[in-house]
Formats: C-alpha cells, sequence, structure tokens
C-alpha cells in the first residue's frame, strides 16, 4: 500500500516525488510513456533558473518562488550558478533599456566589462548580468531525480491510468493530459548546435523585437537554442520558419554560429493557465500540479514544496487552489 500515487513522471511529478520522498512518505509513480524521455516537454526545456530575467514579464509570484530554486535542484543536481547575460544588438538598445527598468538585481555592462565576462562576445557594447542566477541541463536533471528516487526503491511505471481508477490520495502531473478546463497549450521549439569554436559560461538572452532568443551552453561546444512562444495546440515537430528565426537570432548574436551542426531540434507544448502563474488544484483527494508554463525547472520545486505542504499539513501556499 503507497501513501500517494503520482501520475505522471515530467518535471513537476518526479520533483514532487523527491519532495515527499524526503518526508517519509511511500509512493508509486505511473506514466504512460514510462521514464522522462522525448515524450514530455521537460525534455527540451532550456534549464535556465532566472527569477529575475522571467520577472521582466512574469508575475512577481514567479520572481519570489523561483528565487528558491537554484538551492532546491543542488540539493539533486549540478547547478551552475554563473549567472545570466542580457544583450541586444545596437539597433535594439531601446529593448535592452525597457529589460533593464522592470528587471530585478543585476548589474550593467560596458563593452570592457562585457568582454571581461564573456570574451567572445566582443563584439557587442553593453549588457545586463544578473549574478544570482543559475542553469541546469534539464536531462541530466530529469535523470539525476530518477536516480535518487530509486535510491529510495521509488521506481517509475510504465502503466495508463485516471485518478477514480486509483484509491487514496493522488497527485496528477500530467501536463496537457490533465482534464483541467482552463488550460491551454503553448508551443515551444528549440534547437541544439555543436559550435566548438565558441565558447560561452553563462545563458545568454539576446533581446529582439520580435525574435527573443536565448543560448543555454551544455559544454562541450554544444549550445541549446530557444525558444519560440506560439499559441497554439499543434504538435507537429519544428516549422521551417522557426528554425530561421532562431538560427540567424543566433547568427546576430554571433557569426561563427553559421558554421555550427545541428544536433538536434524538437518542439512540444507548454501548459498554461491563463495568467500564466502554475498551481496546485485540489478536488478532493486528487491534487493537480500543472500549469508550469516556461518556468518548469525555476518553478517546480516551489509548485512541489506547496503540494506535500499540503498533503503532509494541510498548509495552503499561494499556489494551491481548491475546486
Amino acid at each position: 500500500m503507497h501513501d500517494i500515487t503520482i501520475i505522471g513522471a515530467g518535471v513537476a511529478g518526479l520533483f514532487a516525488a523527491y519532495d515527499l520522498s524526503l518526508r517519509g512518505l511511500t509512493l508509486r509513480i505511473l506514466d504512460r510513456n514510462g521514464p522522462p524521455a522525448a515524450h514530455g516537454c521537460s525534455w527540451w526545456a532550456g534549464g535556465m533558473l532566472a527569477p529575475y530575467c522571467e520577472g521582466v514579464t512574469a508575475d512577481p509570484l514567479i520572481t519570489r518562488l523561483g528565487a528558491e530554486s537554484a538551492d532546491a535542484w543542488a540539493q539533486v543536481t549540478q547547478v551552475t550558478r554563473r549567472g545570466t547575460l542580457v544583450i541586444a544588438l545596437d539597433r535594439d538598445r531601446a529593448e535592452l533599456l525597457r529589460f533593464a527598468r522592470r528587471a530585478g538585481p543585476h548589474d550593467p555592462l560596458d563593452a570592457s566589462a562585457l568582454t571581461a565576462l564573456e570574451p567572445d562576445l566582443a563584439t557587442h557594447r553593453q549588457g545586463l548580468f544578473f549574478p544570482s542566477e543559475a542553469h541546469l541541463n534539464p536531462r541530466r536533471a530529469l535523470a539525476d531525480l530518477v536516480a535518487a528516487l530509486q535510491a529510495r526503491d521509488i521506481h517509475i511505471e510504465q502503466a495508463t491510468a485516471e485518478p477514480d481508477d486509483i484509491t487514496g490520495p493522488v497527485i496528477d502531473a500530467r501536463g496537457m493530459a490533465s482534464p483541467l478546463p482552463d488550460l491551454r497549450g503553448v508551443r515551444g521549439e528549440m534547437a541544439v548546435l555543436h559550435a566548438p569554436d565558441i565558447t560561452l559560461s553563462r545563458p545568454v538572452r539576446l533581446l529582439h523585437p520580435r525574435h527573443p532568443l536565448y543560448i543555454v551552453p551544455r559544454g562541450n561546444g554544444i549550445f541549446m537554442l530557444g525558444a519560440t512562444q506560439i499559441e497554439s495546440g499543434a504538435r507537429h515537430p519544428i516549422t521551417a520558419r522557426a528554425m530561421l528565426e532562431l538560427l540567424s537570432a543566433a547568427y546576430a548574436l554571433d557569426t561563427r554560429f553559421a558554421e555550427s551542426r545541428v544536433l538536434e531540434t524538437g518542439a512540444d507544448l507548454r501548459p498554461a493557465f491563463p495568467d500564466n502563474i502554475p498551481r496546485v488544484t485540489v478536488r478532493g483527494r486528487v491534487l493537480r500540479l500543472n500549469g508550469l508554463f516556461r518556468h518548469g525547472y525555476l518553478m517546480a520545486p516551489a509548485l512541489a514544496r506547496q503540494a506535500a505542504d499540503y498533503l503532509t499539513h494541510q498548509t495552503r501556499g499561494e499556489l494551491i487552489h481548491e475546486d
């Protein structure tokens, strides 16, 4: 007999399982596709733990709760704490000024300071540095979560289930497969490039009025480029238009990306509520963890903690919504 059953082995379900396991609860994890892989949107994420950059467009709750994420993830996986760099082309300086006015704590950089931070970006003349931000490798983080749970004898079972089929408390963390009426899909597309001649030490956001881009270094000359943000329920592979936009923005950041090799492309739907804030929707014995939008790795620890607090102590945090 298990204390709690979790349906869905993406970042939300796995971190909730990890948090609950630390509290001594016995768990069962079910996923129709088995362990994490390309079938889940968690697989395609950038892995940026950037609450102050995200706070430019997100609710202040995202910034406040997301600020705890780097420390939470560091208990599970490798977290790189080298901050985030934000830059804009000369023609888009107004975008940089607008970003700076709305962003959290950061240091303005002139050309010499920017070059000292990232020598390969010496052609750019100004930027913003967010020293307290961090990033991780999402696929490694998922694997490390799975390993941490296996060490506690908690394994992912490949099985299809609905909460009504299960006795006892249930966490439904199935993303778009969960039956929440106000959930919508936000399509994101990405590419992975191999550019061995380029060295970046931290995520870089290139501001653009139409095609903002982020580039996350994965080591060994590998970079993840993301991501489009399209209000769409389509799950087809990356479009030619999106690919052109991503590659054009990367070329604008550093022309040497033109000689890079495309290793991988991907696209999936990120579940979002109308306010783009994740929540735990409580209906009886079922808790639905959902709506992580583009903040999956940033907000999964907070979402998991509030769900675990509710299950163990009936505590109602800001992300708890009773249906």
